[in-house]
């Protein structure tokens, strides 16, 4: 059995195990739910325009450019009648004076309203709201997706340690095949949950009928993040899984991947509360480790050049082979190594096992 095919009968396994997992389900059902109540449900619970009885002719054209739902009516009388019969929200009549049941509707007393002409200096393009929540989300989906994944891989490897199973496993195929089989899986199943993500959150932007100056923003952010969460994931999934095999029983797990926790943990945060920092920014953008999130998030803010994000996916992919080594490594010189942890030191100096 060559490498190549016993790494995919590993992924196959892993594959066909992990779509039986109810943590997996679950997890994608959630993400996904959090995305459709993101995009389409304000749009649905909104109900559409307000609707307003107008018995003044002359300030019909303000409301209706206000994008209010205007329905004329001939006095005061029916324009009362049709509030208290809740067939409109609110009514305009002669003065003008605005009549409503128990709340006052802001949104037709602005528009009635005069306001002073207002010149921006520096207009900023992205709504403000949007500059939090899109890098949030982003930042989020990076995180939990590759630190849960992440987790699994170690759980995973160190299950099959303590269990010794990895010992049938390595007579049997190359442990470089092994390692492969369980990274291209998880990387497939995590970048396959993000892909899902990012199209169900396209189609409710336009379900939901967004600005499409925000979806023209939102859109290529998103498109972007696909690939550099492909290569942070699969530089960090073999780091995972040299942690796994660091660790001899479950219980050490959480002091073995402590640095990678750090490492993962550490970007999310430096994005997050770095985004208005336009210096700041562009060097985590360059970054291995936080540039998934980051670039993305200077893309979406119209602050990267044209030549950036793809000189930044480079230098991922780059540090990506480099990850893949040392991991690789790592878990070569542990994986057989069943009496207590083993340090990173010592699986760095073994050799491998299998050759």
């Amino acid at each position: 059995m060559t490498t190549l095919h016993a790494a995919k009968l590993v992924a196959a396994r892993e594959t066909r195990a992990k779509l039986r997992d109810k943590t997996f389900l679950f997890s994608t059902v959630f993400f996904l739910l959090i995305t459709v109540a993101t995009t389409v449900l304000p749009a649905l619970l909104a109900g559409g325009p307000t609707k307003v009885a107008v018995a003044d002719s002359a300030v019909a054209g303000a409301l209706r450019d206000a994008g209010l739902d205007v329905r004329l009516v001939p006095d005061q009388a029916t324009a009362e009648r049709l509030i208290r019969a809740d067939e409109v929200e609110a009514a305009v009549v002669a003065g003008p004076t605005v009549l409503a049941l128990d709340e006052v509707p802001s949104d037709v007393v602005d528009a009635l309203s005069t306001a002073p002409p207002v010149r921006l200096l520096e207009p900023d393009d992205v709504n403000p709201f949007l500059k939090i929540i899109v890098p949030m989300a982003l930042a989020l989906l990076f995180f939990f997706t590759s630190f849960t994944f992440g987790m699994q891989i170690a759980q995973s490897v160190t299950e099959e340690k303590q269990t010794r199973i990895v010992e049938i496993l390595v007579a049997s195929i190359p442990v470089r095949a092994l390692l492969a089989g369980k990274v291209a899986a998880l990387t497939l199943l995590a970048f396959g949950q993000i892909a899902l993500i990012a199209v169900v959150a396209t189609v409710g932007m336009r379900v939901a009928d967004v600005d499409p100056a925000v979806v023209s923003l939102v859109g290529p952010a998103i498109g972007w993040f696909l690939p550099y969460f492909a290569l942070g994931f699969v530089m960090l999934a073999t780091l995972w899984a040299g942690v796994g095999a660091l660790a001899a029983r479950q219980e050490d797990i959480a002091g073995a991947s402590m640095p990678l926790q750090m490492a993962v943990m550490l970007p999310f945060f430096a994005v997050l509360f770095l985004t208005d920092n336009e210096a700041a920014m562009r060097v985590l953008s360059y970054v291995p480790l936080s540039s998934p999130i980051a670039m993305p998030v200077r893309l979406f803010n119209e602050d990267a050049a044209a030549w950036e994000p793809i000189a930044s996916l480079v230098l991922l992919a780059v540090s990506a082979a480099v990850f893949l080594a040392v991991g690789a490594r790592i878990y070569e010189g542990s994986l057989l190594r069943t009496n207590g942890r083993t340090s990173f030191t010592a699986a760095w100096r073994s050799r491998s096992m299998t050759g």
